[in-house]
């Protein structure tokens, strides 16, 4: 049994689709799930349109009106009969989200977002099942949330393993022996039927999850790359593709801020041995990368580039030395205010680290701290992180002011202005 997960730029289109179609059908000799993310720049989209309706701002019809246009524009493309069921399917999916904006809003903006933003997923699903149907690919539609089960931190949930497992095991695993099922990545629900999300970019880690608990032979992520590159290929020009990698080299690179898989996609995978494949969505019989248990030696050195980086530093007011209770306190902070610390640095009077940034999460820190600390930071900056840094890497890509950097054996980091 194999897990394929398409992100959103394998289907932002109709001819997206009609590949995805194509490659499905190299791929019918056995059981296969599918996960696809929310079409092209939906999620994003849908993100505005939930800031626009939570502070209650003019555009909020408008925006929602911008979505619905894109996906029935596909819709037409790709059906030529506007009686088909799919039609009326989409709109109705639609709805859920027209009975959330018409009150004002009186949850949580984390709650809200994950009722809205999850509709991405519902709707490319619903699209690529149908289409697949109408050409032939027999396939039957699930509903992610009635197998992911989560707590309910929202925009950030944890798997509650234990019924994960039990659900995919006692139903799914049925489902497959008879045909194609197509699922969506990113979501899952609470013990109190609330959708929630497991964070951006995480419908890799649904498919990893999936495949987990069904003990599948592979997974195979398709993206608009050749591979896994020692970097970003929209940012250098001169990435080299790796062939394979350990799980262990793969894991850092994601910890590290790599994107072209989710962080967490990973370990599940490692637990069972399962061997990963991040392939070209435009040409599916070449090789790509694959990621399984072995001993690789790196040579490349491999640039990761995270961007919207602040960099904070706290200072005690009585000009003590940072101890291990004030360590306690910050990291309490940053727990609080739900924060991954990308690097940090400390010395004799001050503690410094860097984040991505979120204002919501960085009030809550500030707050947090500043009673105690004095505070000073600087925003719109970018992290780089060389692992298998040499002297030669870090002369090519740190060409300007560092605030600040931080080396280890393996691996370098440098807080840089974001120019």
């Amino acid at each position: 049994m194999q897990v394929f997960k398409f992100g959103g730029a394998s289907v932002k289109d109709a001819d997206g689709i009609k590949n995805l179609a194509a490659i499905v059908k190299l791929n019918l000799s056995e059981p296969l799930l599918i996960v696809i993310s929310a079409m092209g720049k939906t999620t994003n989209a849908l993100e505005k349109l939930t800031d626009s309706y939570f502070y209650q701002k003019d555009d909020i019809l408008t925006a929602f009106e911008e979505v619905k246009a894109y996906h029935f524009q596909i819709l037409h493309q790709l059906f030529s009969d506007d009686q088909h069921p799919v039609f009326d399917e989409i709109s109705n999916t639609f709805v859920e989200i027209d009975w959330i904006i018409e009150d004002v809003p009186v949850d949580p903006f984390d709650f809200i977002y994950d009722q809205i933003v999850s509709m991405g997923e519902i709707v490319s699903t619903r699209i690529v099942s149908h289409y697949l149907n109408f050409i032939g690919i027999h396939n039957q539609w699930i509903d992610a949330r009635s197998y992911i089960q989560t707590n309910n931190t929202y925009r950030e949930a944890k798997i509650d393993w234990t019924k994960t497992e039990h659900l995919i095991q006692k139903d799914l695993s049925r489902h497959l022996e008879k045909q194609i099922c197509i699922a969506q990545g990113f979501i899952g629900n609470t013990s109190e039927n609330f959708t929630t999300t497991l964070g951006r970019e995480g419908s890799d880690f649904t498919a990893a999850i999936f495949a987990s608990c069904l003990n599948a032979k592979s997974v195979t992520v398709w993206k608009d790359v050749p591979g896994i590159l020692n970097a970003d290929p929209k940012l250098f020009n001169d990435c080299i593709k790796f062939d394979e990698l350990s799980y262990t080299e793969a894991i850092e690179m994601t910890y590290y801020g790599a994107t072209v898989i989710h962080p967490k996609t990973i370990k599940p995978l490692q637990n069972k041995l399962i061997p990963l494949y991040v392939k070209p969505f435009l040409a599916p019989k070449e090789n790509g990368t694959i990621i399984k248990e072995a001993q690789i030696e790196i040579k490349t050195p491999i640039v990761i580039v995270k961007k919207n980086q602040v960099l904070v530093t706290l200072k005690t007011r009585d000009l003590s030395f940072i101890t291990e209770n004030h360590l306690r306190d910050i990291f309490k902070a940053f727990a609080d205010a739900n924060i991954k610390v990308n690097t940090m640095q400390i010395s004799a009077l001050s503690f410094s680290a860097s984040f991505d940034f979120r204002k919501d999460k960085f009030e809550t820190f500030l707050n947090s701290v500043k009673g105690d600390f004095e505070v000073r930071f600087n925003n719109e900056l970018k992290l780089i992180t060389i692992r298998h840094a040499n002297e030669e890497s870090i002369n090519k890509y740190i060409q300007t002011e560092v605030f600040l950097e931080q080396r280890s054996r393996n691996t370098a980091q440098f807080v840089l202005r974001d120019e």
